[in-house]
């Protein structure tokens, strides 16, 4: 299944972007908190989409974003400090980037504060062979020149990456690598792949390897770190094209063993492009997925308490033809942030819903907005949680050209006032 670039993907003008509070409808949860959404203006160019939002060491708040310019695009992102943004700065431009709604740039932080930024660029004439492209700034404005992560040198397709900080001042890595598909009539002979690797503060690689030796083709990677390991989580495949949701653990022993988060058993012939998300803090992490077992789309979140070594039951937050998926996941002291997308026929929306930390209630559920865009244009949004409180950035479609949006949502007591 390919995926198309997000700035040919046109979208009909519906509703405008909304905001407002709703309850919890959990009969168990108890007293209900009362989710409110506010704007959160942000400092992205007028047409701009691919967002990643994360955070640094230092409680920063750091927003990236992809935008066109006369004959390519340019990689940019801002600082969100003490309750401003500073200036949106650049990254990195080029003529010759791949370009998608699905397949997008994204920017961390080591431990030693310094920034890493990932893209793709076209290896080859095949409009779908690309490589992944890193990059880190020790200071947020100089930034060094890019390597390629990977050193296969095939025509293929390299990408849908995952970041997370290693050591004092590294970056690992994994991505979906297509070097055993090279040369045959569907992607080649071979399976697509997930490998990882680890670069020092001199963009050395290290420890490159292969994880998994057949995963689905385009489906998003998500990456945590626990107390006691890293957990990677990506769409897995098998010969009888079962998709599940797999988890592999790096411990001070190496990688572990993969294992599927649930068995769902969906059989799928073909790439959702709906991709995993996970969120760990200390010892709990979760995991959430868009699944269609029976043909019937259903959202999944399930809970651990060993640092992902095993996982409890999924609860199902959300079900039906409407459900889009392209789920985020934000964790924090008080428990758990999940969103997602749905599109009806009257228009697409966000939605965003708190969860006590083992998941046994839902304390709220609000539709944070009603979109303009339809379909793949809207790409996917991101969620981060920080001070207490749900930040969600998310690209929409107006007049054609995309843009992006945000909202801070508050959890409140039943019957509070902001």
């Amino acid at each position: 299944m390919r995926i198309l670039p997000t700035f040919l993907v046109l979208a009909s003008t519906l509703l405008g972007a909304c905001s407002g509070d709703q309850r919890a409808t959990d009969p168990a949860a108890g007293p209900a908190l009362r989710l409110q959404a506010e704007p959160w203006r942000l400092p992205a160019d007028t047409v701009a989409a691919q967002p990643d939002l994360v955070a640094a060491p230092d409680g920063n708040l750091l927003l990236s974003w992809l935008s066109p310019d006369a004959t390519g695009h340019q990689l940019r992102y801002a600082r969100f400090s003490a309750g401003q943004w500073q200036p949106a700065l650049p990254i990195a431009r080029g003529d010759d980037w791949f370009v998608n709604w699905a397949d997008t740039p994204h920017l961390a932080a080591s431990a030693d504060g310094a920034l890493w930024a990932q893209w793709l660029r076209r290896s080859a004439g095949n409009p779908h062979a690309y490589d992944v492209q890193l990059a880190r700034s020790a200071d947020g404005r100089q930034w060094s020149a890019p390597v390629t992560v990977h050193d296969d040198g095939t025509a293929t397709e390299h990408g849908f990456v995952s970041l997370w900080p290693e050591g004092t001042d590294g970056m690992g890595i994994a991505w979906l690598d297509g070097r055993h598909t090279a040369g045959s009539a569907h992607h080649g002979g071979g399976a697509m792949t997930l490998r990882s690797a680890r670069f020092d503060a001199g963009l050395r690689r290290h420890d490159e390897r292969e994880l998994d030796a057949m995963t689905c083709d385009c489906c998003q990677t998500g990456a945590s770190v626990a107390a006691t390991a890293t957990l990677l989580v990506y769409r897995g495949r098998d010969a009888s094209e079962i998709r599940d949701i797999h988890l592999r653990r790096h411990t001070a022993g190496g990688w572990q063993p993969a294992r599927r988060v649930h068995a769902d058993n969906w059989t799928m012939p073909a790439c959702p492009v709906n991709g995993p998300a996970v969120s760990a803090r200390g010892n709990d992490a979760w995991v959430a997925w868009y699944t269609a077992p029976q043909g019937e789309p259903r959202l999944r979140i399930a809970h651990s308490r060993d640092g992902g070594a095993t996982f409890g039951a999924p609860r199902e937050p959300d079900r039906g033809i409407e459900v889009q998926g392209r789920v985020q996941l934000a964790a924090d002291a008080g428990g758990v942030w999940l969103a997602w997308l749905r599109e009806d026929a009257h228009a697409q929306s966000l939605w965003l819903a708190r969860y006590t930390p083992a998941l046994q209630h839902e304390l709220g559920r609000l539709q944070v907005a009603t979109l303009q865009g339809r379909g793949r244009g809207t790409g996917f949004p991101r969620l981060l949680a920080a001070g207490g409180r749900a930040h969600l950035v998310w690209t929409d479609v107006v007049d054609g050209r995309p843009l992006l949006r945000g909202a801070v949502v508050s959890a409140l007591p039943a019957g509070g006032t902001p």
